[in-house]
């Protein structure tokens, strides 16, 4: 019986080491992918194993995209290589607030801040440093 179980758990490291050995390390990806993918370059072989697939998701359909999301997808990728782990934790929370609000809650945000975005850079600096508004209470978890 421990035999048996020391067998299924050495069977069972095997696994998962052959599975990490499997993800290509930043020399092993081809070209193309290096290109699209470079702002991570220093960082690609500390990635866990499913960023890594998720980054070859975004290289792979990047071709496809149009120019303003291939800008778009190098601009967020620069962003994102640059930001701090404790930045990026932040981030995702975020994220993961905003997909948790109803369709229409999100529409809302959305509506916002390309209505932010439109604004002159004067008038984005002008709200910049005017005092915060109290948000509604159900706006991205507060």
């Amino acid at each position: 019986m421990v035999r048996t179980f020391v067998a299924a758990v050495i069977l069972l490291c095997a696994a998962i080491f052959a599975h990490a050995e499997s993800e290509p390390k930043w020399t092993q990806l081809s070209d193309e992918q290096r290109q699209v993918l470079a702002p991570l370059s220093t960082e690609w072989d500390a990635l866990r194993p499913w960023q890594r697939e998720k980054m070859l998701d975004i290289a792979r359909d990047y071709p496809r995209m149009s120019k303003d999301q291939q800008q778009r997808v190098q601009k967020r990728l620069t962003d994102w290589s640059r930001m701090t782990p404790y930045e990026r934790e932040g981030a995702r929370k975020q994220y993961q607030q905003f997909r948790a609000l109803p369709p229409d809650k999100q529409e809302e945000l959305r509506r916002k801040w390309r209505e932010y975005h439109d604004l002159s850079d004067a008038e984005r600096q002008k709200l910049r440093n005017s005092p915060p508004t109290p948000a509604p209470e159900d706006d991205l978890g507060n």
